[in-house]
């Protein structure tokens, strides 16, 4: 590619980490001043403003990481890589988890199972809420601390390539590093992900249920509760298909394979940026209620600025 490519891709992620943290942001205020005024704090609330606060962290960080790497690259290397690799994997970890329990609670609020156990989760899910939360950010931290240990050499630099002379040892290092690189990402993101799948597997089950017994006493097909399972596996499903592109790239980036700003790392760093904007957008429009309050405070800014 030219190299006209990497200040490009660069300048794309930069304005998806802004349209992201203006996301990510509305949520937060919106979600708080929900709770402030109602004096209660709901569960679907909780997971709202942990989850947009942690992605509103950790796209700051990353964005705060180009930044130094391309003016002060010599010093933020030696100082503050292996602190940065283990605030932006704990963010990464933790925001992986809010994101998980959000789509149990999605799960447990639409979906109608008959199963005991379905049904004994359903009615303590808020009581359930904070302590899955602080377990999650105790595990998050847990599983980051071996990047802040900087357990292998190899694994010193974010983005700076490999320097061998022997090439078939060279090939060989790049090989071990992304193993190792895989391993220690799969230790904080494989059972949240398989929360996420779960979930989505079991609102596609629980609709096509629902709409089967619609179809059997054919009540039609515009049905709440159909809009909701449909409001629910967009939110979850979009969420897995973009956190399954956002683990390729930052393996690629981890592994250490590519030069330090090249085209594939500013390729990588937006789309890395793109995914939690997304998912960010993907809540916002998909939830009527959500986006009614959003629409609600604009509407109330707007009159007060008027008048």
């Amino acid at each position: 590619m030219s190299a006209l490519s990497s200040p490009i891709f660069l300048a794309v992620a930069i304005i998806e980490f802004m349209a992201g943290l203006l996301g990510n942001g509305t949520i937060l205020a919106v979600s708080s001043t929900s709770c402030i005024r109602r004096k209660i704090l709901s569960s679907y609330d909780m997971i709202m403003i942990f989850l947009s606060l942690s992605r509103f962290f950790l796209q700051s960080c990353i964005m705060l990481h180009v930044f130094l790497i391309i003016f002060f690259k010599s010093y933020y290397e030696e100082n503050v890589i292996v602190i940065f690799k283990a605030v932006f994997m704990f963010l990464n970890h933790s925001s992986l988890w809010f994101a998980a329990w959000l789509s149990i609670f999605y799960c447990t609020k639409v979906a109608s199972f008959t199963q005991s156990f379905f049904i004994w989760l359903k009615q303590r899910i808020s009581s359930l809420m904070p302590w899955l939360l602080l377990t999650s950010t105790l595990l998050s931290f847990a599983t980051s601390l071996p990047f802040a240990w900087d357990i292998n050499n190899r694994h010193n630099n974010f983005t700076a390539p490999l320097a061998m002379t022997n090439s078939s040892e060279r090939r060989d290092t790049m090989k071990n590093s992304l193993v190792f690189v895989i391993l220690l990402c799969n230790a904080g993101i494989a059972l949240p992900l398989l929360v996420i799948v779960v979930s989505s597997i079991l609102l596609i089950r629980s609709l096509w249920i629902h709409t089967r017994e619609m179809q059997n006493n054919a009540t039609g097909f515009r049905d709440p509760s159909i809009e909701a399972h449909v409001a629910a596996i967009k939110s979850v499903f979009s969420f897995l298909i973009l956190c399954i592109i956002y683990f390729i790239a930052l393996v690629l980036i981890l592994s250490n394979i590519f030069l330090s700003l090249s085209t594939e790392i500013a390729i990588c760093i937006a789309v890395m940026a793109a995914c939690p904007a997304g998912h960010s957008m993907v809540l916002i429009w998909s939830n009527p209620k959500f986006r009614a309050r959003i629409l609600h405070y604009t509407n109330c800014h707007v009159r007060t600025r008027s008048t």
